[in-house]
């Protein structure tokens, strides 16, 4: 705890470290794995949805708002995994986890970098290569604080 004073009343500053810059220190990979997977199940119906109109169909109008609102989600979602993802390469991991997980930074890059490729693509590839980069990440979370928690999807 820090003492101050400003215009002559003291003040008590406390120093606190969490993900949403309070003091409640609760991480948890769970949100990624729960956002990678819409952004996979909407790559999936994209890619069916498509499959389904043909060439012909992809004018119609229910057409072009069910693939909207599927492309919405996507990309909303890729965002959030994104999100989750950075506060916890950012905010949890310390450098001395690097000791332990060498490959640490490439891993949270490469999942970022995925993100990002589902955002912009509707590729069931990179969809599944984003939830094995998930998926490596929980294992890398949980081994820090000494636990085995299984990966279990939601889907």
């Amino acid at each position: 705890m820090k003492e101050t004073k400003l215009n002559n009343e003291e003040i008590l500053l406390i120093d606190g470290h969490a993900h949403c810059d309070g003091p409640c220190g609760v991480y948890d990979p769970a949100s990624a794995r729960v956002a990678a997977e819409a952004v996979q199940s909407m790559t999936k119906k994209m890619n069916a949805l498509e499959a389904n109109h043909g060439e012909s169909g992809g004018s119609s109008a229910a057409y072009i708002n069910t693939m909207s609102r599927y492309a919405a989600i996507k990309e909303e979602e890729a965002q959030k995994c994104k999100d989750e993802l950075l506060v916890l390469w950012t905010d949890f991991f310390k450098p001395q986890h690097l000791e332990s997980l060498p490959n640490l930074h490439d891993t949270f890059w490469q999942a970022a970098k995925l993100c990002s490729a589902c955002k912009v693509e509707v590729s069931e590839q990179h969809a599944q290569e984003l939830m094995d980069a998930v998926e490596a990440i929980h294992n890398m979370f949980w081994a820090t604080k000494g636990r085995e928690v299984p990966w279990i999807r939601a889907s």
